[in-house]
This record gives structure tokens, C-alpha cells and sequence, in this order.
């Protein structure tokens, strides 16, 4: 059982993310925290072994919080969640160790993704927020970026087309049908001059989407 604490100063957001997880096997909420103090000092009697972090919050944000937790307990994973408003850059979260970075808007098929991902040890970036950081990281350097072009719905479709899920999984998962989702990976292909998924694999990795380890 994954024990999860939840981080977000606004009730109705807890509730909803609560009561989404709760319904899911092999999950439970332990706790639920406004601030980022409430949530250290919770962490400092009973860590959990998942805490899904706003990063805006009253008093101690979301990257003081996680880089004290870290230190106080090492082994909790934490997965920052964003509006992708005014939010730092995603990279500052990494940098104080979370391990995931989701938006509000991410469907619950992704967060579950997220959660799946970041308990086995590996690193998740919902696609919204893949492309505001390389886009950051683009402007950063003085250059434009082939991703600019897309919208938010192309890059989630491709961040699940390089991660080798495929046309039925990325229907089910988006509601959308099989072919949408073929005429969004031909869209793709176009706009960023690839001719197939492997092609499309390659790019992301070029690009800081995924890793290739």
C-alpha cells in the first residue's frame, strides 16, 4: 500500500485529488497539509512514501518543503504539482529532489502514470509541463524551439507516443478515439519533420523529453 500525503492550501483541490485516490487499489491518503510547515513537521513524525506537493503556497512553498523533507527523510518520493501560471520553473523543483511534475490539469490517468512511475524510481514530467521547461530552456540559450508550434493536447500525445504507449493505450487513456489520436501523430510528424515513431523518440530524447538511459 502506498501511503500519500497531499500539500495544497485550497480545501477543494485535497478533496478532489482525495477522493480520486482514494477509489484507487494499492493507494491511500494518510494525510492532508495547507503549508509547507504542517507537512515537514508531519514528515519528521511519520514519513509517507509519496507526497504530492503544491508548489505555491502561503508561508513555506513548495521548494523549501521538499528540500527539507529530503533531508529529514531521504526515501519519500515527492511529486510537485503546478497551475503552469506564475509557477517556478519546473527545474527548481527537480533540483530540490522531486522526483515528478504534474499540472492541476493532468487527468487522472496521468497522475496515476506519475505515481506509478516515480514508486518504481524513475522521474515523470506530464507533457504541459515538458514543454514550458524546454521552451524555458530554449529561450535560456537564445534559440527558438520546434516545440513552440505545438499545442498542449500535441505535446501530451507525443510525450505518451515516446514513451512507447500505443494508439488504443493513448485513446484510452485521453478519451479520445484511435483515430484522433492518428491524426494528432501524423501532426506531429509534420510540424517536427519526423517520418515515424522511432524518428519521434529520437527527437524527444535530442531534446530533453525523456531520457535514454
Amino acid at each position: 500500500m502506498i501511503r500519500i500525503y497531499l500539500v495544497d492550501d485550497h480545501d477543494l483541490f485535497r478533496a478532489g485529488v482525495r477522493s480520486i485516490l482514494q477509489n484507487q487499489e494499492g493507494l491511500v491518503v494518510v494525510g492532508e497539509y495547507a503549508n509547507g510547515e504542517d507537512v515537514v513537521n508531519a514528515v519528521r513524525n511519520d514519513p509517507p512514501d509519496l507526497i504530492l506537493m503544491d508548489v505555491n503556497m502561503p508561508g513555506m512553498g513548495g521548494i523549501e518543503a521538499t528540500r527539507k523533507i529530503l533531508k529529514i527523510a531521504p526515501d519519500v518520493k515527492v511529486i510537485a504539482v503546478t497551475v503552469l501560471s506564475d509557477d517556478p520553473f519546473p527545474n527548481q523543483l527537480l533540483d530540490a529532489g522531486a522526483r515528478g511534475y504534474i499540472s492541476k490539469g493532468s487527468g487522472l490517468e496521468e497522475m496515476l502514470e506519475a505515481i506509478d512511475m516515480v514508486m518504481r524510481g524513475q522521474h515523470f514530467i506530464s507533457g504541459d509541463v515538458a514543454q514550458k521547461l524546454t521552451l524555458a530552456n530554449f529561450r535560456n540559450r537564445g534559440e527558438s524551439s520546434p516545440l513552440a508550434t505545438l499545442s498542449a493536447r500535441e505535446m501530451q500525445v507525443m510525450m505518451m507516443i515516446i514513451k512507447g504507449q500505443g494508439t488504443q493505450e493513448i485513446s484510452d487513456a485521453l478519451f479520445l478515439s484511435p483515430k484522433t489520436v492518428s491524426t494528432y501523430r501524423h501532426r506531429l510528424y509534420e510540424k517536427l519533420d519526423v517520418s515515424n515513431d522511432v524518428e519521434l523518440t529520437h527527437f524527444g530524447i535530442r531534446h530533453g523529453l525523456i531520457d535514454n538511459t
